[in-house]
């Protein structure tokens, strides 16, 4: 199997507000969102990245989308460093994050063809992606209402489809089903086994244990900013479902539930 990802040590701390301490229940003004995660991702497969809100999942993503630098380490998407090479990192991936807010006032269609001219799409080869993910995504009626207009759903599909306008190979997702109806959920899941299909590459953080069950072959779990295990998906299973082996594998770790 090709390598397309290889994370080498990650970590990142956070200097807490006076307020973010009194919500993390802590006395100390730093917080390690990230302790020397390594990892590594190939080339045609979905790679799940699996843990509680809070673990590090999308602190580690962000690093690897070059959106904020790491303190210590480096990862190397399809051979550039997050580090040394962020400009052609960037020019490789799509990412989506919830954190990602699309401006009210401008519609799909404006947005589509903003994002498309950033990354250099020619004219022509924009407005054939468009017209497939539009009509893929149903997005097609809404082309042309304002982003404050349109449904949490609605949303989160320009979202994604904006993350695709220069049709990357490697593409990276940060809970790309959360707060989504059954309907819409499914129509992004879908979409993801589409993409496997064509021989992308992609990376998914997920607290959902049934997200990781369909789509994933393989997973790493992230507790408390660390890394604690990374296999496949029926490896780590071990004849289980996820959402048991999640909760061993947690407690093991020293976490606990809060009644």
């Amino acid at each position: 199997m090709e390598t397309i990802l290889k994370v080498e040590r990650l970590k990142k701390t956070f200097t807490l507000s006076k307020k973010q301490m009194k919500l993390e229940k802590t006395k100390s003004k730093k917080k390690v969102a990230v302790n020397g995660i390594s990892f590594e991702a190939y080339r045609g497969e979905i790679f799940g990245l699996l843990g509680p809100n809070g673990a590090g999942k999308t602190t580690t993503l962000r690093m690897l989308a070059t959106l904020i630098r790491p303190d210590a380490g480096d990862a190397f998407i399809d051979g550039y460093s997050i580090v040394k090479q962020a400009s052609d990192v960037r020019g490789k991936i799509g990412f989506l994050t919830s954190e990602l807010k699309l401006e009210d006032f401008f519609t799909p269609n404006y947005l589509f063809d903003f994002f498309s001219n950033l990354y250099g799409v020619n004219t022509e080869t924009c407005r054939q992606r468009k017209a497939y993910l539009f009509k893929r995504f149903g997005i097609d009626e809404f082309a042309e209402v304002k982003v404050e207009n349109l449904s949490t759903g609605m949303k989160q599909k320009v979202s994604i489809v904006i993350s695709l306008v220069n049709d990357p190979d490697i593409i990276i997702f940060d809970e790309p089903t959360n707060g989504l109806d059954i309907l819409t959920a499914k129509v992004v899941t879908d979409f993801l086994l589409e993409l496997k299909k064509q021989g992308k590459s992609i990376i998914v953080s997920t607290h959902i244990f049934s997200l990781v069950e369909k789509i994933c072959d393989r997973v790493g779990i992230v507790i408390n900013g660390e890394m604690v295990c990374v296999d496949t998906l029926k490896n780590v299973q071990n004849g289980k479902t996820m959402e048991e082996r999640f909760f061993e594998i947690f407690e093991a770790n020293g976490g606990h539930i809060d009644a």
